[in-house]
């Protein structure tokens, strides 16, 4: 692993990326630590930290602790994660973006500034949810209509330019910008969490290693299985060349959806409980806080379910089979046994279907599961599956986009 970094090091347009990235990464941390004017800090990390709260406490998670320090970037990236899965089920739903987004770039440069729109509509809405909760828990004694300007204001403008700070380092990083952002909010809060296992038993602790080593594990394990259907080509003449027939086979990942499931799942479940946030009074919403709350029993069963309909909906934005059967079809490409065309397209649509089934069922396992345990084991943090699986699916994803810099150049990747 070091050696491969070292490699990496070693190619310039790499150090650059990486330079970049970093650098990017420096400034949504800085930004974390810096608090909106007129915010008593002190109460709000009361009001978050209690039980009451727990669904804050989960945004913190998300948000690196800025929610804590009620920063310029308290409201995280999650705006842009809610309005992204509210324009791919719209895509889905209305024929006209769907024929925007087979434009090609042009039409999905489109859907991106839908989605930065609805993205900044979004912030702002939630900057005014949060700027009246916290008045009403006496974090901003001073609310006059001035500071209430100002401090929507700039939430709203802080997760503008994190939604900018992703794309750029999608753009001139190493990619996954929005994911990387993710990933940079839930590590930083580790380490203090590590501190905190100081005041559990060693028995206790050995069993939450070990938990998290298995749990790290089998999520490699998933994320890199793959079925692989052959291809054979024949032979066709284009012009006066005779292009040779050859085989070779088509990757369908178990978990083509990667963790974009668990995020848009964590997203939408938030929407519930925090909005229970700014009505505690009324029973409904009453009950939502103690059904719904993120280590109720209410909130993994959601959660599970929310995962699976994900996993399976996001695997069909990604993999269409009766475009990749025509593809096959244009090209000579044909499965040995199966007819081109249609058939083609039922084939994979079946053998996608049974594939995708056993990864929605694992990735709802590991983000119930551990929460389970940490709940029973009295764990004094939360890092659930939801971020362990978030921090291994980024960091392969990150690893896997290298190592395609180093193959180029004839080094030896992270992944072998």
């Amino acid at each position: 692993m070091l050696a491969s970094l070292a490699n990496a090091w070693k190619i310039p347009e790499l150090r650059k990326k990486l330079i970049f990235t970093m650098s990017m990464i420096v400034v949504y941390r800085f930004g974390s630590h810096i608090p909106v004017p007129g915010v008593d800090i002190g109460a709000v990390q009361n009001f978050i930290n209690q039980g009451s709260a727990g669904v804050l406490g989960f945004l913190n998670l998300f948000s690196g602790g800025a929610l804590t320090r009620f920063a310029v970037f308290a409201l995280g990236i999650m705006p842009y994660i809610t309005a992204s899965i509210i324009l791919q089920l719209m895509t889905m739903a209305f024929p006209a973006l769907k024929e925007l987004a087979r434009e090609g770039e042009a039409g999905q440069h489109k859907i991106t500034q839908y989605t930065r729109y609805l993205t900044v509509a979004l912030a702002l809405a939630q900057a005014v949810g949060y700027t009246v909760l916290f008045r009403q828990q006496g974090a901003i004694p001073n609310l006059g209509a001035l500071n209430f300007y100002e401090i929507v204001i700039t939430l709203t403008a802080g997760t503008t330019l994190l939604m900018f700070i992703g794309e750029l380092i999608t753009q001139r990083g190493i990619g996954n910008g929005i994911s990387l952002l993710i990933f940079a909010s839930i590590v930083s809060g580790l380490l203090p969490g590590i501190v905190k296992l100081q005041t559990m038993g060693i028995v206790s602790i050995l069993v939450i290693i070990a938990i998290g080593i298995v749990v790290i594990a089998g999520i490699v394990l998933v994320q890199e299985g793959q079925r692989r259907i052959p291809i054979q080509y024949a032979k066709r003449q284009i012009g006066r060349r005779m292009t040779t027939g050859g085989s070779t086979y088509l990757p369908l990942s178990i978990n083509m959806a990667g963790v974009i499931p668990v995020i848009f799942a964590s997203s939408v479940l938030m929407l519930i409980p925090t909005l229970a946030q700014f009505f505690p009074d009324l029973g409904p919403m009453a009950w939502m806080q103690v059904h719904l709350g993120p280590s109720s029993w209410g909130f993994l069963v959601l959660e599970a379910i929310f995962i699976i309909g994900f996993t399976y909906f996001y695997t069909a934005v990604q993999f269409d089979p009766i475009e990749r059967a025509n593809d096959l079809k244009k090209y000579g490409g044909f499965i040995p046994g199966i007819r081109p065309g249609k058939p083609t397209a039922i084939y994979l649509d079946k053998v996608l279907t049974r594939l995708t089934l056993p990864g929605a069922i694992f990735l709802a396992a590991i983000a119930v599961l551990p929460n389970i345990l940490i709940s029973v084991m009295n764990v004094p943090f939360y890092f659930g599956g939801t971020s362990i699986l978030i921090v291994v699916g980024v960091a392969l994803q990150t690893m896997k986009q290298m190592e395609s810099q180093l193959l180029m150049r004839h080094y030896e990747g992270f992944l072998k």
